[in-house]
């Protein structure tokens, strides 16, 4: 691949982030239909890059050879693109704007937020018109302008934060790289698929080899039939759809059995290691059996842990997060020769080669250095005291690294933690030994770090596993990743904007502007009154998650017959997995059949039908979303895991 980072790829990939914003916007606040980028694989991202490669460069090809793109520079795109489509939607497009303008519009005698949070409150993190904020949710009356000026302030305060947020989560992403690239080989199961789209053959052709194996269409046929049936049902609700979900009460009632059938991520979870997926679905019936019998024996904790993660669930979710910080802490344990090289380079104590890096050493440390200590700063400005706020930015991102590496290696679309940070620390300090202005100013972290089905650490890791493949890796894609996100978040939010005047937010998606806006609020209110003290049974919690993900790592290094991967245990009492789990246990099963009896070659030839379903379900959902728009149809959600 000889052509990467060039001004049309880059900026075609610019016009690609700028597209996404409007099709994320539209499909989920117009016309009600699919969640185009709402995970760590976004749909609506996939969509356009197969567009772009097997439409616009196919006819490209035809026209005139050297006006199409090479394969390198397609890539550079979908690095831009999948960054892009990780902050339009639930990873902040959809949620900055209706979280920061909500108090001044959902507050009432009833909640008493004016009395209980707002004195607490920093005034530059919101909107305080409070006609700005109610016409956000309502709809301008006609003749009136969008009073762009009472956005402004806490739009620029916000942006200083995020956009250095996402800068130290490129610097960590760049010194991680090599460990989990080069050293651990990670598979990033994610990334296949574009990067097969884009593979071109000895012989040259007008179209990638993927596009003429009749086993990947097949796979894309039968997802992109069956998905096509249920959007025909709900245009006509006598034709007949395919059943994909079914549910059966066990332990009395108390909890659901779920059998759901998920394209995406049966053809994503192929290609993971059989003992990771075995863990998965293993595990997740476990936790099933442990949480019915606490039901069914009277064991639980009515302790509020806010609506995310193990949300309703408090033992599980501090047993996750014990989990979580001995993940982290081995992961960074078996890394410490790479970051003993990442500290040589930093200092220039030793002569590094990091002439493979998109960063240097030196830059990606200092930067992550002086890039937290601004996010620290920023943080004590909005109500945090120095030592929480330094706690707080160690939890999240221990989150946001085991997420981040179970995307890499798990190649798991849909996924949240246990667990958020912030109902963490307020659990561990107990709410009484913290002052109001510091439970409100945790509240106010739910804009990018509570409901995170994407972030963009995720993404640039996978876009720097893709560079590195190439052998592309410059300061180059460093600025195509940043410009991506940064021109992203100011079309959305603009567009945001624009469409919440005109319909109403209150019109709109009803999570975004109802349920996730008033989420932070209520639960701070709440801590705020219930002067809680620490958990010690969380302790208690966390003290066995951490004892066992010990255990289990120790069991996995030191026996090879060892089946269980500590990936399993960190996610299995998560939701989703209680949602997914049907679907990667098919995956596991097809895959440890093919192995046994098939061979790698056969594997080889299979993958490409996996590889199909991905791509027939995110298809068909770009293409319904483009029906909907002009036959107007509301409602018809063709994709959502």
């Amino acid at each position: 691949m000889e052509k990467f980072f060039t001004k049309r790829a880059f900026i075609t990939g610019l016009i690609m982030s700028i597209v996404i914003a409007f099709v994320a916007q539209y499909s989920v606040n117009i016309t009600h239909s699919s969640y185009m980028a709402i995970d760590h694989m976004p749909a609506g991202g996939i969509f356009l890059f197969f567009l772009l490669v097997f439409v616009v460069n196919t006819l490209l090809k035809f026209i005139k050879p050297s006006l199409s793109f090479a394969p390198g520079e397609l890539l550079l795109i979908y690095i831009m693109l999948l960054v892009a489509s990780s902050v339009t939607e639930m990873g902040l497009g959809s949620q900055l704007l209706p979280i920061i303008s909500g108090p001044m519009y959902y507050a009432s005698p009833e909640n008493q937020w004016d009395t209980i949070i707002f004195p607490h409150l920093k005034k530059f993190l919101i909107v305080n018109d409070k006609d700005a904020a109610r016409y956000f949710f309502e709809g301008l009356p006609s003749g009136m302008r969008i009073p762009w000026g009472a956005w402004l302030k806490p739009i620029s305060v916000w942006l200083s934060f995020l956009l250095t947020l996402y800068f130290v989560m490129f610097c960590v992403a760049s010194i991680l790289r090599k460990q989990w690239v080069e050293k651990e080989r990670l598979v990033y199961p994610l990334t296949i698929l574009p990067k097969e789209m884009v593979r071109e053959a000895d012989e040259k052709g007008k179209l990638p080899p993927f596009f003429k194996n009749p086993l990947m269409w097949l796979g894309f046929s039968i997802a992109f039939i069956i998905m096509s049936m249920k959007a025909l049902h709900f245009y006509f609700p006598m034709f007949p759809q395919v059943p994909l979900a079914q549910n059966i009460p066990i332990f009395r009632r108390t909890v659901d059995l779920k059998f759901f059938i998920s394209f995406p991520v049966i053809g994503f979870t192929f290609f993971v290691n059989l003992n990771l997926l075995f863990s998965i679905w293993f595990f997740n019936i476990l936790f099933k059996v442990i949480r019915g019998s606490f039901n069914i024996m009277g064991i639980a904790s009515a302790e509020n842990v806010g609506i995310y993660g193990c949300s309703g669930e408090p033992i599980f979710n501090h047993f996750g997060m014990g989990a979580m910080v001995v993940m982290v802490a081995y992961s960074l344990w078996i890394s410490r020769a790479h970051l003993k090289d990442v500290w040589y380079g930093a200092t220039g104590k030793k002569h590094v080669d990091d002439t493979g890096e998109v960063m240097s050493y030196k830059a990606a440390f200092w930067g992550l250095v002086f890039g937290s200590l601004f996010l620290t700063g920023w943080l004590i400005c909005s109500g945090m005291t120095w030592y929480i706020a330094v706690l707080f930015l160690i939890c999240a991102f221990i989150i946001w690294l085991v997420l981040t590496r179970v995307v890499c290696e798990g190649g798991i679309p849909t996924l949240v933690a246990t667990s958020i940070a912030s109902a963490q620390i307020i659990s561990s300090c107990g709410s009484s030994h913290l002052a109001p202005m510091t439970i409100v100013a945790l509240g106010m972290t739910y804009v990018y770090a509570a409901d995170i089905r994407t972030f963009p650490l995720s993404s640039m890791s996978m876009g720097l596993k893709i560079s590195s493949d190439t052998k592309k890796n410059s300061l180059g894609v460093f600025w195509a990743i940043m410009c991506a996100l940064t021109i992203n978040i100011i079309v959305t939010l603009a567009l945001q904007l624009r469409l919440g005047y005109k319909y109403g937010g209150i019109n709109m998606n009803d999570w975004y502007f109802r349920g996730n806006v008033t989420a932070p609020y209520k639960y701070v209110a709440e801590m705020i009154r219930a002067q809680t003290a620490p958990n010690k049974i969380g302790w208690i919690c966390k003290g066995i998650g951490a004892l066992t993900m010990y255990l289990f790592l120790f069991m996995r290094q030191h026996f090879l017959w060892w089946p269980f991967h500590p990936i399993g245990l960190v996610i299995a009492p998560v939701v989703w997995i209680d949602t997914l789990w049907f679907s990667i246990f098919i995956a596991w099963l097809i895959k440890f059949l093919i192995m046994r009896y098939g061979g790698v070659q056969v594997y080889e030839k299979i993958k490409y039908f996996f590889l199909g379903l991905p791509l027939g379900v995110y298809t068909c959902a770009g293409v319904w979303f483009i029906v909907d728009l002009f036959t107007g149809k509301i409602g018809n959600q063709v994709f959502w895991i």
